[in-house]
């Protein structure tokens, strides 16, 4: 077992909850590209939850080992279904593959390498249940040592905000306190509360939420995506719910993929993000100056990295 995640992943089952309407099906969608260790110990904690009726995995590519692997799994446990054969389309694509060949009414989408704790789908379902429709309900995002993680809860995310919070003026002047777009800092709700952005780490979706905003805009490759979706459930006239009894620990940075390809993503998301939501001659002006300097920014990040002798 991973040596991070042995003293985390939650193995006991959430007691069973009866307040699901019988035909609430749930399902939970996991989208994988070399992901590593932590995939197994995701997928157990996933399959230990009597609420889950199906987990569908969507490999975007694995290492031979591990999609043999996973077709065993998916031939042994009529509840996973395995779809591949799409390649490596991206992370927006391969959710939208995988809830639209979801039996379920809610779908939970889940990082490979985030362990649910237990009661964290009933929680979710049961803050989604009732909603106006569209509605996303995010799960408080943990890292190993149960601290919020950076991202778990965000303010809206624009070129100003982001800028400020960026460069921690937001922090450092009261008067820009406003602009702060990370709040994993403040003490957690008690309850459900609405909040502009929550991780796609993992959250959850009644089928006619997602299918009212067209699920997730396949013009993004890696990162960015679950921010544009909170966004359009907003504009569409929906809520975006924090729950914070739902909890999951994410490990994060447990791909194998190449840390500058990942940052370039980031970066190349967040610069369509800002144009995509620009308004007015101004906005437009601004998204379009910003672009090649977030864009850079990001690649220059894994490089920092390096050097600091953070990650490789």
């Amino acid at each position: 077992m991973n040596g991070i995640a042995a003293p985390i992943v939650a193995y006991e089952p959430a007691p069973t909850q009866d307040f699901l309407k019988p035909h609430r099906k749930v399902s939970v969608v996991m989208v994988v590209y070399m992901t590593g260790e932590a995939l197994q110990q995701s997928i157990e904690c996933v399959l230990a939850d009597p609420l889950v009726d199906e987990l569908v995995i969507v490999d975007n590519g694995s290492t031979r080992m591990e999609a043999a692997r996973l077709k065993r799994l998916a031939d042994s446990d009529t509840r996973v279904r395995l779809i591949t054969g799409q390649g490596n389309v991206g992370f927006a694509r391969g959710a939208n593959l995988g809830a639209r060949g979801a039996v379920g009414d809610v779908i939970v989408f889940l990082n490979p390498d985030a362990f649910l704790q237990p009661g964290c789908i009933a929680e979710l379902a049961r803050a989604i249940e009732g909603r106006p429709v569209p509605a996303l309900v995010g799960g408080r995002v943990l890292n190993a040592d149960r601290t919020e993680q950076r991202g778990a809860r965000r303010g809206d995310i624009t070129p100003v905000s982001a800028l400020l919070s960026l460069s921690h003026l937001s922090r450092r002047i009261p008067a820009w306190r406003r602009y702060e777009v990370h709040w994993e800092t403040e003490a957690p709700p008690e309850a459900v509360i609405a909040v502009p952005t929550i991780s796609g780490a993992c959250f959850c979706m009644r089928r006619e939420d997602f299918d009212i905003v067209q699920g997730f805009d396949e013009g993004y490759f890696l990162h960015v995506e679950d921010v544009d979706l909170c966004w359009r459930v907003r504009q569409t006239g929906g809520v975006v719910l924090f729950q914070p009894k739902a909890e999951v620990i994410h490990l994060g940075h447990t791909s194998h993929a190449s840390p500058l390809r990942v940052e370039f993503h980031k970066g190349v998301g967040l610069a369509r993000y800002f144009r995509k939501r620009a308004e007015g001659l101004g906005e437009r002006l601004l998204a379009l100056i910003l672009s090649p300097i977030i864009v850079c920014t990001a690649i220059a990040r894994p490089m920092m990295w390096r050097i600091r002798g953070r990650a490789a």
